[in-house]
C-alpha cells in the first residue's frame, strides 16, 4: 500500500506541472499582454492610465521579461503567496473572487454528490434485485428522464413552477437580506432553503446514470457462481448481496469520484446561470466571454488540480475496497 501511494504521488507532480503550463498558456492566448488589456479597458471607459500603476503591474507579473520568467513569476506567486493575479473585469484580485465563490461551489458539489448516491444506490440495488418488477420499471423511467432532460431546462421548469404557484423567488443561494450578512444560524437556514433546488436539478442526471450502471453491474455479479455458492451455503439474501456483489459493483463509482470536480465546474455553468447561483461556473463563463484571462486561467488551474487530488482520493478508496489493487494485480 505504501509503494502504491508513493507511485500515485509521484504521478501527481509532473501532472500538476503540465496543468500549470496549459493554464499559463491560456492566460497568454489573447493578443498583447495583461497591460495591453488593462490600458484598453481603461481607455474605453474614459479613464486615464497611471504610469506608476502600469510600472507596478509590469514588475508584479514580470511582463518585461521572457515568457519563462513570466511563468516562473506567476506560479511562484500562486504557490508562495496565493496571488493568482488581478481580474480587470471585476477590478479585484482573483484570490478574493475565488474565496467568495469556491466554498459555495464545493458545498454545492459535495451536497449534490451525497444526495445523488443516497438516492441512486438503494434505487439501483432495488432495481437489480427486483428485476422486471413494477419498481424496476419505475426506476428505469426515472433514470431515462434524468439522463434525457437537460439540466438547464429542468432548472427553468422548476423555477417557473416555484415562482408561478408558490410565489417564491429562486434566484441565488441566499436571500437578498443575507447576501452581505455574517454567517449565523439564520443565514445557514436560508442557504439550506435555497440549496435543495440546485441540488435536485444537478443530481437528476447523475442519479439516472448511476441507477442504470449500478443495475447492470449488479446483475452481472448476481449471475456469477460465487453468488450461487453463497446461497447454497445458506447465507441470507441480504447479507450475501450486501457483502459481495454490491461491493464489486461499486468499484466503477469509487474509481470515478475524482471526475466529479471537473463535472461540477463545467456541468453546472448553465444551471447556475439560469438559477443565478454565486458559484464559480458563471464566474468562469463571464471571464471567458470578457477575455479576463487571469481569472479564467486560475479557475481552470484550480479545477484541474482538484481533479488530480480527487483522482488520488479515488485511487486510495479503490485500494481500500479492492484488495487486488493493493496486491498489484491491476
Amino acid at each position: 500500500m505504501g509503494r502504491y501511494l508513493l507511485r500515485r504521488f509521484a504521478y501527481m507532480i509532473p501532472t500538476v506541472f503540465l496543468i500549470s503550463l496549459v493554464s499559463f498558456a491560456i492566460i497568454q492566448l489573447p493578443p498583447g499582454d495583461y497591460l495591453t488589456t488593462v490600458v484598453a479597458n481603461l481607455s474605453r471607459t474614459g479613464q486615464t492610465v497611471d504610469p506608476a500603476q502600469l510600472a507596478a503591474l509590469k514588475q508584479r507579473y514580470a511582463l518585461d521579461q521572457p515568457l519563462v520568467a513570466q511563468y516562473a513569476k506567476w506560479i511562484s506567486n500562486i504557490v508562495l503567496h496565493g496571488d493568482f493575479g488581478q481580474s480587470f473585469e471585476h477590478g479585484r484580485s482573483v484570490a478574493s473572487l475565488l474565496a467568495e465563490r469556491l466554498p459555495l461551489t464545493l458545498a454545492l458539489g459535495i451536497a449534490t454528490f451525497l444526495f445523488t448516491w443516497a438516492v441512486a444506490l438503494p434505487a439501483g440495488i432495488y432495481s437489480a434485485v427486483r428485476k422486471y418488477s413494477v419498481g424496476d420499471y419505475l426506476m428505469t423511467a426515472i433514470a431515462f428522464v434524468g439522463i434525457a432532460v437537460p439540466g438547464f431546462l429542468l432548472a427553468l421548469t422548476v423555477a417557473y413552477i416555484q415562482f408561478r404557484y408558490f410565489d417564491k423567488s429562486v434566484g441565488g443561494l441566499l436571500s437578498p437580506d443575507y447576501v452581505d450578512a455574517r454567517w449565523n444560524l439564520g443565514k445557514i437556514l436560508d442557504l439550506l432553503d435555497h440549496l435543495w433546488l440546485p441540488i435536485v436539478v444537478l443530481s437528476l442526471g447523475g442519479i439516472g446514470g448511476t441507477i442504470r450502471v449500478l443495475r447492470a453491474n449488479l446483475l452481472d455479479e448476481l449471475r456469477k457462481p460465487y453468488v450461487v455458492t453463497g446461497r447454497a451455503r445458506g447465507l441470507s439474501e441480504r447479507k450475501l448481496i450486501a457483502n459481495y456483489p454490491v461491493r464489486v459493483a461499486l468499484n466503477p463509482f469509487v474509481a470515478t469520484i475524482g471526475w466529479l470536480i471537473p463535472a461540477l465546474f463545467d456541468g453546472e455553468v448553465l444551471v447556475a446561470t439560469v438559477l443565478g447561483l454565486q458559484t464559480t461556473g458563471p464566474l468562469l463563463l463571464g471571464a471567458l466571454q470578457s477575455q479576463d484571462m487571469y481569472l479564467a486561467g486560475s479557475i481552470i488551474f484550480i479545477a484541474c488540480v482538484l481533479t488530480v487530488i480527487g483522482t488520488l482520493i479515488s485511487d486510495i478508496l479503490l485500494a481500500l475496497v479492492d484488495p487486488r489493487i493493493r496486491e498489484g494485480q491491476y
